[in-house]
C-alpha cells in the first residue's frame, strides 16, 4: 500500500478586530474581504509573509472555484438550537491558509444559511444544502437548496424539498438537476424508506428515484464520466452507480465502510473518504480499492482542488481541513 503525506490546517483564532469587512449596504447583501486591518476607514491588506490558518467552525463540505482559483469551504456555525442562522462560507488558499474568513456571512443582512452541509458548483452558482428549522427539540426541520451567485456571493435563490428533513450531499448537473442524498434514519431500527436519492430539477420539482437497500445511509454524491449517479454508504463500503433515472448499474467497494467524500477524476479514478473510519480509499478504474491516506478524524465531504492536484476533506467537529497532495499515487 502506498500512502501519501495528509497535511491538516489546525484551526487559528483569528480576532475579529483584524479582518477587513465592507460596509453595510443598506438594507442590502454585503460579502466579505480578504483578511486585513481597517483602521480609520483605511484598509491595509495582510503582507504575503503571513499565513493565517483555520476559519473553520464545523465545515461539511468544499467546493473547488476554478475562476479564484480557491477553495471554498461551507461552514455551519453554532448548531440550530444554539445559534440560529450561523453558517457561513469561507475561501481556502492552497495551502490552507485563509483567503477571506466569512465570504458569505460576513453580514446577515438578506442571509439565510441555518445548517449547510454538502455544496456543489454549477452554472455560476454555489448550491448548498442546507434546512430550516430545528431551532428547538419540538421543531421540525426542513430541507432547502440554497443558491448563491459565485461572484458576489449574494443569495441567489432557493428550493425547498417537502418531506425531507435534510439532504447530505449535492451533485448539480449542467442544465441546473441536483442529485442529493437523504442519510435518513441511524441504528438498529432505522427504517430504510428513509434512506433516499432525489432528483430536483431547476424548477424545484423533487422526485425520488432510489428509496431503501442497497443505500444504507448514502452520503457522498458525484457523476462519473458518463453523466450516472455515485453514491457511497455510511453503514456499508458500497460504491453504488446508478442511472439518472435511479437504475442500479455498477457495485464497487471502498477499503473501508462509513463512506462520507466521493471525488471522481476524468479518467474515472474514485477517491472516497471515511467519516468513521478515518481513510481515504482510492478505487481505479475496473481495479480494488486501496488506501492512500490514514487516520483523518472525521473526514467528511471532500473536493479536489484542482489547482494543487490535492484532496481537501473538511473534517466536521475538528474545524481543520486535511489536504491530501495526489502526485504521488499515480492515478489522477
Amino acid at each position: 500500500m502506498r500512502q501519501l503525506l495528509v497535511t491538516t490546517t489546525i484551526l487559528a483564532l483569528a480576532a475579529s478586530a483584524g479582518t477587513a469587512q465592507q460596509a453595510p449596504a443598506e438594507g442590502g447583501f454585503v460579502a466579505g474581504e480578504p483578511l486585513g486591518v481597517t483602521t480609520d476607514g483605511e484598509t491595509t491588506a495582510m503582507s504575503d509573509n503571513v499565513k493565517v490558518f483555520g476559519s473553520f467552525i464545523f465545515a461539511e463540505s468544499c467546493s473547488y472555484d476554478e475562476g479564484r482559483d480557491l477553495i471554498i469551504v461551507v461552514n455551519r456555525g453554532a448548531g440550530q438550537a444554539q445559534i440560529p442562522n450561523d453558517g457561513f462560507v469561507s475561501l481556502i488558499n492552497h495551502d490552507g491558509s485563509v483567503h477571506t474568513a466569512k465570504w458569505i456571512g460576513a453580514s446577515r443582512d438578506g442571509l439565510v444559511l441555518n445548517d449547510p452541509l454538502g455544496s456543489d458548483i454549477g452554472g455560476g452558482m454555489l448550491y448548498v444544502a442546507d434546512r430550516d428549522g430545528g431551532t428547538s427539540e419540538d421543531e421540525p426541520t426542513v430541507a432547502v437548496i440554497r443558491m448563491f451567485d459565485l461572484e458576489s456571493g449574494a443569495p441567489a435563490g432557493e428550493m425547498r424539498v417537502e418531506g425531507s428533513p435534510w439532504l447530505n450531499d449535492i451533485e448539480v448537473a449542467e442544465d441546473g438537476t441536483v442529485y442529493a442524498s437523504q442519510s435518513g434514519d441511524s441504528g438498529p431500527d432505522a427504517d430504510p424508506t428513509s434512506w433516499r436519492l432525489y432528483r430536483i430539477t431547476p424548477e424545484g420539482e423533487a422526485t425520488i428515484i432510489v428509496e431503501g437497500a442497497p443505500l444504507a445511509r448514502p452520503n457522498g454524491v458525484a457523476f462519473d464520466g458518463d453523466g450516472n449517479v455515485v453514491v457511497v454508504n455510511i453503514e456499508s463500503d458500497d460504491v453504488l452507480t446508478y442511472s439518472p433515472e435511479g437504475e442500479l448499474l455498477n457495485t464497487e467497494k471502498a477499503a473501508q465502510p462509513g463512506s462520507d467524500g466521493l471525488v471522481i477524476m476524468p479518467d474515472g479514478t474514485k477517491y472516497v473518504s471515511s467519516v468513521r473510519r478515518g481513510g481515504v480509499s482510492r478505487i481505479p478504474p475496473d481495479g480494488e480499492a486501496e488506501l492512500i491516506a490514514v487516520g483523518i478524524p472525521s473526514a467528511a465531504s471532500m473536493c479536489y482542488d484542482a489547482g494543487a492536484n490535492q484532496l481537501a476533506i473538511p473534517m466536521n467537529p475538528n474545524n481543520a481541513l486535511a489536504l491530501v497532495p495526489l502526485e504521488a499515487s499515480g492515478g489522477n
